[in-house]
């Protein structure tokens, strides 16, 4: 680290960086507070090339929004609807299991489901569901289900505790829980964009849960709207403590708020520099979570190949479909070729990988098919 481009008012933070101590949330603080972007960069470059030398990895995925029938009305929302909405939508098991058997010879390695917190779908809709994915190739990864719906369905629709209902839902092949609906922890912000959601406290339990089984998940922020900076500290605060506590979570994934069609329209959206700093601090201040992903559908590939440079070492996956953040007014594509991701991954100055679901990376024959995984430490061994 070039200590004469880092300003004075860093140096004490980049030092703990360079001696592999972790930073405080004062130090987090002052980050988010910094104007001094390249700086920020050139620290989080340091935390990423020791976790994951030059590579940047993604994922060959197929989202699946199995339903935006939702009980909740969450006000940045843009997904979710009531059963007589004009844009209510509900895919029959049918339809999903097409999709997903279509996008198997394109050589997806994981289908990533989610939806609303559905009303009337019954137990066996669900668990039919997850058998029938199963049965279309057993090595498919099965990635479905924010803390949120799993709460949903061990209280409402199972009747079971959450460890029961997880349990539950691995036999019927439920690979991981994603990451979703973590939005902002603290609990004034939450009572205001998302009332009557889970709070952060039962979030956290049911990843704790799925930790303790042995599961992996990711873990997610929603920024750029009512919270502070501070705010954003604690989030991270909290997820780098049950990191401590479990070490079952894979990647952070944040997401930048789109208020195009929210009741919240009038806050202005994150900028390209916001964004960065925020990829840039989580970073830094995440020091147990081997991985930060850029989400391209919400900051657009251009923006997710310069965060590589800012900490970012996964670009998440080639999706195939998405419709929670288009409906809330994204503009980007809604999916990338495994071409265009290597591109950008080396244009950035960066040795692409393809990884399965948790950050591992795929060895893959010469047709591009997935053909088994390598350690990370395997890989970081060749650099």
């Amino acid at each position: 680290m070039n200590h004469r481009l880092i300003p004075d008012a860093l140096r004490p933070v980049a030092e703990k960086i360079e001696a592999q101590e972790r930073i405080s949330d004062a130090d987090a603080l002052a980050l988010y507070e910094s104007s001094e972007l390249n700086a920020l960069g050139m620290m989080a470059n340091v935390v990423r090339e020791r976790k994951n030398g030059n590579y940047a990895s993604y994922i060959h995925n197929r989202y699946i929004n199995y339903s935006n029938i939702c009980i909740l009305s969450c006000q940045f929302c843009a997904f979710a609807a009531k059963k007589r909405d004009p844009h209510a939508f509900e895919y029959a098991i049918e339809e999903i299991v097409r999709v997903v058997k279509e996008a198997l010879p394109l050589g997806i390695t994981e289908v990533h489901m989610v939806g609303g917190l559905h009303p009337t779908l019954k137990k066996e809709w669900y668990l039919d569901l997850l058998d029938e994915l199963r049965a279309l190739d057993p090595d498919l990864h099965i990635k479905a289900f924010t803390a949120i719906e799993v709460r949903h369905l061990a209280q409402r629709i199972f009747r079971l505790s959450i460890r029961e209902m997880l349990e539950l839902l691995r036999e019927h092949g439920l690979g991981s829980i994603t990451g979703g609906g973590a939005e902002i922890f603290d609990p004034i912000v939450r009572d205001t964009i998302c009332r009557g959601k889970e709070t952060a406290a039962e979030w956290l339990d049911v990843h704790r849960t799925w930790h303790e089984m042995g599961g992996r998940s990711t873990c997610t922020m929603l920024y750029g709207h009512i919270e502070t900076l501070a705010h954003r500290v604690g989030h991270l605060s909290q997820l780098r403590r049950l990191q401590d506590e479990t070490g079952g979570f894979t990647g952070f994934v944040p997401f930048a708020f789109e208020p195009q069609t929210t009741i919240l329209a009038h806050i202005k959206p994150a900028t390209a520099i916001e964004q960065l700093r925020n990829l840039a601090v989580s970073r830094i201040y995440l020091d147990n979570i081997d991985h930060i992903t850029a989400y391209w559908v919400s900051i657009g590939l251009p923006l997710a190949q310069v965060s590589l440079s800012y900490g970012v070492d996964d670009l998440h996956g080639t999706i195939l479909e998405e419709k929670i953040f288009h409906m809330a007014g994204a503009t980007t594509p809604q999916q990338q070729t495994v071409a265009a991701l290597e591109h950008a991954i080396r244009e950035a100055g960066r040795e692409p990988v393809q990884r399965d679901s948790h950050y591992r990376h795929v060895v893959s024959s010469k047709n591009g098919s997935a053909t088994g995984v390598r350690s990370a430490e395997a890989e970081l061994a060749c650099v």
